[in-house]
């Protein structure tokens, strides 16, 4: 795991790298230059729920090495030590926060984009081009993602030997694409972007920034594709809740119990 500093979030049972935009780009380019396997993920209350009744899951994102706070919850319940007021919104990144500062890093030559559907696949590439003109970047979709779009995942991935992976398969599939392959992954920087690939290339309207820095993101997503985004929104913090609060107990229970073997 890398160094950087992990904190952990209140009452969410999860650790994170505290990063602003301008911190975490010039991390990319040392993981670049290093030319090791790095990955780079983030939290949000679909991904605490997930650590916390997915044991390979929670492994992954221990194992990360750079652990983004790409949800408003968890950024506030971060920043609700006195240290970080005020400018905790600083903190909250998601994939298309940052994917459009990597023209800042010169290094990058080779850039995988892989998930979503093919036409969606092909304008984000495209964006992605605009951003790195001077990188080449190919892409592989993700629809329904098998045995076989892995497998041609891992040899386009040896071929072409990209510094820089955006994997968008949606959680959790995407990190357990890294799980099962881990020690198969050649060098890169792999990072886990959901639908980023979509916003990237205009297929999903991206929520302004500023209703996102607010914590309202959830309501546009859920005004966009209410289908998809209502369980998260409204039965997901319900099942979150009911997860910590039986950890808690049970903790309770297994201290009185050692206490009690004591005395």
């Amino acid at each position: 795991m890398s160094a950087l500093a992990r904190e952990r979030v209140p009452f969410l049972g999860v650790t994170v790298t505290p990063l602003r935009v301008e911190q975490l780009i010039p991390v990319i380019g040392d993981f670049l230059n290093d030319g090791q396997v790095h990955t780079i993920a983030g939290h949000n209350l679909h991904s605490v729920t997930l650590c916390h009744s997915d044991e390979a899951f929670f492994d992954f994102y221990q194992n990360s090495d750079v652990v983004l706070m790409d949800g408003a919850p968890v950024v506030y319940l971060w920043g609700s030590r006195n240290e970080h007021q005020g400018r905790r919104v600083e903190y909250r990144l998601g994939s298309t926060d940052w994917i459009p500062e990597l023209f800042r890093l010169p290094q990058i030559q080779r850039v995988l984009v892989v998930g979503s559907t093919p036409e969606a696949n092909l304008l984000g590439v495209a964006r992605l081009q605009e951003i790195l003109p001077d990188a080449t970047v190919q892409g592989l979709h993700g629809s329904d993602w098998d045995q076989g779009l892995e497998r041609q995942f891992l040899n386009l991935a040896h071929d072409f030997k990209p510094q820089l992976v955006l994997l968008g398969l949606g959680m959790p599939l995407q990190e357990h694409v890294l799980l099962r392959n881990k020690e198969a992954l050649p060098p890169a920087t792999y990072c886990t972007v959901g639908g980023a690939i979509d916003q990237l290339g205009g297929v999903q309207r991206l929520a302004p920034r500023w209703l996102g820095r607010m914590g309202f993101e959830w309501a546009w997503r859920l005004m966009l594709h209410p289908s998809r985004v209502a369980s998260r929104v409204f039965v997901e913090p319900w099942i979150l809740g009911c997860i910590l609060a039986r950890k808690k107990i049970q903790r309770f229970r297994k201290k009185r119990a050692l206490k009690k073997s004591r005395s």
